[in-house]
């Protein structure tokens, strides 16, 4: 990820939009702001950001279809904020591809804090000497963030990527759902426990052959999940 490449706000309010740039570039991040759906499109393809914060409602192309058309091409980091605070809500933008969801009204300073959280998980690990993980034809490099099922790359979000890393760190060690909360929302940040559940289902989609019969990651039903515990090489 390029660290010098701005945050890009997709905001119709211009209020708020100035609000989050203001607090953005007050924590060190150059910002850009775009105020309906395809001038955002448009400035993601033309600017290359490093994050998007991302209204839903927008004029023309809402939200939904932005993050869709952004998932597309690329696991660029996406933050849904929006007034629209229903549950299924929230699962409906994680399960097209949004990192995280926040409310309006909100806090810009716990904003702040959740880009941060979402960028640390998107950045480089420091390197350790069992940065490579392999499990049954997937392979993990913790250090260079690459993830491949039988040689072919596999493109993860930075919370799938940390999800699995946390699996496959430990494997055979049921997490619960909190547990795996912790990791992705180690601020403390409220969120709903189906979070979990829509980024681990996305996960399996994209590393499982069969994501109704996984060989990684494993369901414990009333519980949580668990990384497969027989055959890993560090």
């Amino acid at each position: 990820m390029d660290t010098s490449a701005p945050i890009l706000i997709i905001e119709d309010d211009r209020n708020i939009a100035d609000l989050v740039r203001r607090y953005l570039e007050r924590a060190g991040y150059e910002s850009l702001v775009a105020h309906d759906g395809a001038e955002g499109l448009a400035m993601a393809q033309s600017h290359k950001p490093r994050f998007v914060i991302l209204d839903v409602m927008l004029p023309g192309m809402d939200g939904w279809e932005v993050c869709r058309a952004l998932r597309k091409v690329s696991e660029i980091p996406i933050l849904i904020l929006t007034a629209r605070a229903e549950e299924m809500d929230r699962v409906v933008g994680l399960s097209i591809g949004a990192d995280d969801y926040v409310v309006k009204p909100f806090s810009p300073r716990e904003l702040v804090e959740r880009v941060k959280a979402i960028l640390r998980r998107a950045g480089p690990a420091a390197a350790n000497p069992t940065s490579v993980m392999e499990h049954n034809g997937l392979m993990v490099d913790v250090e260079k963030r690459r993830v491949t099922v039988d040689g072919t790359l596999v493109a993860l979000t930075p919370s799938e990527f940390t999800l699995l890393e946390a699996l496959m760190t430990s494997p055979g060690r049921v997490y619960t759902r909190a547990d795996l909360l912790n990791r992705l929302y180690a601020g403390g940040e409220s969120v709903v426990d189906r979070v979990v559940d829509v980024h681990i289902g996305k996960l399996r989609r994209k590393i499982e052959t069969e994501s109704s019969r996984p060989r990684y990651i494993e369901t414990v039903h009333g519980i949580g999940y668990r990384f497969a515990d027989s055959d890993i090489a560090p």
